[in-house]
């Protein structure tokens, strides 16, 4: 378990942190032996085409908070990935109840040349108050990016005298893209500000209350919940300050992606007494049917739980069964963030679907709460066998078109945009769900199970597509094993699996 000490203004990147890794080639239960035989080593691309900024997954984490404004302290520029939040947030929000959504209150330091010269510091300082004097936020998120880190502005010391002074909370976040190469790493910075400043000591405890880490998915979640005496705690997408002051009254902690909740888990359990559930999310029967026994345990409700199950069980197996004989035989590839494309394997597995690979954007060998139960792809490989094909990289679309090309599975299946598009240049049925709850449990598996028939039956646009597409690789490159420039051995982990 990974230490964690809210005193520190920033929290270590995963590499530091957890050993996670951006560049792997092989299977994925010789990436999981290497990873617990503590003998992971990365793999460095001689040639990288792009990366994700952990900026982004920063203000993933603030953006959405009803009653919060968000500063960017850079280039405008870099203010431009929030805004796709602010989409999100109108968009997804009547799935949430917020019928009537707020406009988010995004704003940015616009650092110039100028600034980079003689400091930024003072122009924060102004942006602070004035976000303050125009919409009274219930708490103002200072985000960092390269230019504001590279010049060494001190954002700490700005925004506590900050708070000070107008008496909301100013809460720093130190995510600059060249921190990390491991773009989740933003997480963690977004969760370790939030956890530092806002998560207030319990009063008293709700014994009925779940906390539920999550992104944006649609309220599945509340409506099982109900069923079990439970309340969810939704953090941070459309939560308030005041319901995030008072997540350390819950009875415990659950994540929808790992990936994802980590750092905010493992800080709700250490330091503020809130357990969470040590298991990989409830995608697929066999993870779905642990996962419900172990909330059924820790909330005192194993009878409800049982009876819960037996009822999903009933009502959803047969039009499962009937799902596995529509699709049985069918290929499929998946490109996703690490803890939910394991999740869809387990869907896919689940609908006798065999998945062909997977392009995965980083791999966590143990995530912060230290249980081996919490990795998923290990879940993965025990419950329903070997993945072969499995690279690890963070976006590296050259590798996936050419893999792509190669396999030509059924469908592919995405979790973030602009992937899909390789796959429909290929003449691939590409499924793009932003939705993580989408798959969950039984009724998940049937959910994705009717989207993938569907969306393998009606292909015929992108097989037009396909004769006409232009490729931007070259055959040179297409000819080329996939991993050319992903280092020597680039399937070996470095020792026997």
């Amino acid at each position: 378990m990974t230490e964690v000490n809210l005193k520190a203004s920033s929290v270590p990147v995963r590499e530091t942190r957890l050993g996670s890794i951006t560049g792997y080639a092989g299977t994925a239960r010789e990436l999981v032996g290497a990873a617990r035989q503590g003998c992971l080593q990365e793999k460095r691309r001689s040639f990288s085409q792009c990366l994700g900024c952990s900026t982004s997954n920063a203000a993933c984490t603030a953006v959405l908070i009803r009653d919060a404004a968000v500063i960017s302290h850079g280039p405008v520029g870099c203010a431009g990935c929030l805004h796709e939040f602010a989409f999100t947030y109108r968009v997804n929000g009547a799935h949430r109840g917020v019928f009537e959504p707020t406009e988010r209150r995004i704003f940015s330091t616009n650092m110039e040349e100028r600034d980079t010269v003689y400091g930024g510091s003072q122009k924060l300082a102004d942006a602070i108050r004035e976000v303050q004097r125009r919409v009274k936020p219930n708490t103002i998120f200072v985000i960092t990016t390269c230019a504001s880190g590279i010049i060494g502005d001190d954002v700490q010391m700005v925004a506590d005298a900050a708070e000070a002074k107008i008496g909301i909370p100013v809460v720093a976040i130190f995510c600059e893209g060249f921190r990390s190469r491991i773009w989740t790493s933003g997480f963690d910075a977004g969760y370790h500000g939030i956890a530092r400043k806002l998560i207030k000591p319990p009063q008293k405890k709700q014994d009925d209350l779940v906390n539920v880490v999550n992104f944006w998915g649609a309220d599945y979640i509340g409506a099982w919940f109900k069923r079990l005496r439970l309340r969810a705690n939704y953090l941070t997408p459309f939560a308030t300050v005041a319901q995030i002051a008072s997540s350390s009254e819950a009875r415990l902690t659950i994540q929808i992606c790992a990936t994802l909740g980590s750092y905010l888990g493992a800080a709700l359990e250490q330091e503020f007494g809130v357990p969470e559930i040590k298991l990989s999310p409830p995608y697929g029967i066999a993870q779905s049917e642990r996962w419900f026994r172990e909330l059924g345990r820790m909330t005192d409700r194993q009878a409800e739980t049982e009876v819960f199950l037996q009822e999903e069980r009933e009502r959803w197996l047969p039009e499962i069964e009937a799902l596995r004989k529509k699709l049985a035989g069918k290929t499929a590839y998946v490109t996703a963030g690490a803890s939910h494309g394991h999740s869809l394997l387990a869907v896919l597995k689940e609908l006798d679907i065999e998945p062909l690979g997977a392009a995965i954007f980083h791999h966590d060998p143990l995530y912060d709460n230290g249980a081996v139960t919490a990795d998923t792809l290990q879940n993965v490989v025990n419950d329903y066998g070997d993945i072969p094909r499995y690279n690890v990289c963070n976006k590296q679309e050259f590798e996936l078109a050419n893999i792509l090309r190669r396999v030509r599975p059924n469908i592919l299946l995405a979790r973030h945009g602009g992937m899909t598009l390789w796959g429909a240049k290929y003449g691939i049925p590409s499924l793009l769900i932003g939705d993580e709850h989408f798959g969950m449990g039984y009724e998940g598996v049937v959910r994705y199970g009717k989207r993938i028939l569907e969306t393998i039956e009606n292909d015929e646009f992108v097989k037009n597509l396909e004769k006409h597409a232009v490729n931007p690789y070259s055959d040179w490159w297409l000819r080329q094993d996939p991993f050319t420039f992903l280092g020597d051995g680039a399937g070996d982990c470095g020792c026997r699996v």
